[in-house]
């Protein structure tokens, strides 16, 4: 790692980052932003977050692959690191897409690359109506083999409290009856901004963790069940993920 990455690794980080956003939305505007680009991006997102000292950790990737139609992907959500790295890791395997607030489709720049991946977006403010959007729009993606991923959190917290999980994503799971991969995220590292929320300064000496679970075959009943489970992975993870780093600490 070079000393300035040592010394500046969000700023360093930042600058590549306009740059492959840039250039990302320029193809997308073109409407020649597909699914390898989108691929390419995030894995260059991911290669310059490498670069300036960031570890990363993936893990379960095993249970993605045994799965050979579309699932519903449910995590909890701590930065936007997941947003722009979560697409290297799942969309090589299967296509997918996101449930996202309807913010990121105004985003300067980055909006035009979040459309084109035709993203379901929901409004944060109104929880029977953005039910109805996923429920709706997300059976149609997984219908046509397009895997969804879900933060069914009520806000976006580098703490995770399963009280602040909804069921959105099991519902649509049952009703499309496709599995369910639960997937447990430390993406802390990624802090929040002082005035942009999304932008943060990047702590190195932490490490990101991606971690898929074993597949929830089949949603039965209202779902309560299902929805224990994978709040009870997450939080398993995530108090592994801790007491991991009291003991290199």
């Amino acid at each position: 790692m070079s000393l300035s990455s040592r010394l500046l690794p969000s700023a360093l980080f930042y600058l590549k980052l306009i740059h492959i956003v840039i250039r990302a939305s320029n193809k997308a505007k073109a409407g020649e932003y597909g699914d390898i680009h989108w691929i390419e991006s995030s894995q260059e997102v991911l290669q310059q977050l490498e670069k300036v000292g960031v570890g990363v950790e993936i893990t379960g990737i095993e249970n993605v692959v045994a799965q050979s139609g579309p699932v519903v992907f449910i995590g909890n959500h701590m930065s936007m690191m997941e947003t722009l790295v979560l697409p290297a890791v799942i969309q090589p395997l299967k296509p997918v897409t996101f449930v996202v607030k309807e913010a990121l489709l105004s985003y300067p720049v980055f909006q035009h690359v979040m459309r084109s991946r035709n993203p379901i977006a929901v409004s944060r403010t109104n929880p029977r109506q953005d039910l109805k959007v996923v429920l709706t729009e997300g059976q149609e993606r997984l219908q046509r083999g397009i895997s969804v991923i879900v933060f069914p959190q009520t806000t976006r917290s580098h703490v995770f409290s399963p009280e602040q999980m909804s069921s959105i994503g099991v519902k649509l799971a049952k009703k499309a009856e496709v599995p369910v991969i639960p997937l447990a995220l430390k993406t802390d590292c990624w802090q929040n901004g002082r005035w942009i929320k999304d932008f943060g300064r990047l702590d190195i000496a932490k490490t990101a963790h991606f971690a898929f679970g074993r597949p929830i075959a089949k949603v039965m009943g209202k779902g309560d069940e299902e929805q224990a489970l994978v709040n009870a992975f997450i939080d398993g993870e995530l108090q592994s993920w801790e007491s991991e780093t009291k003991l290199i600490g």
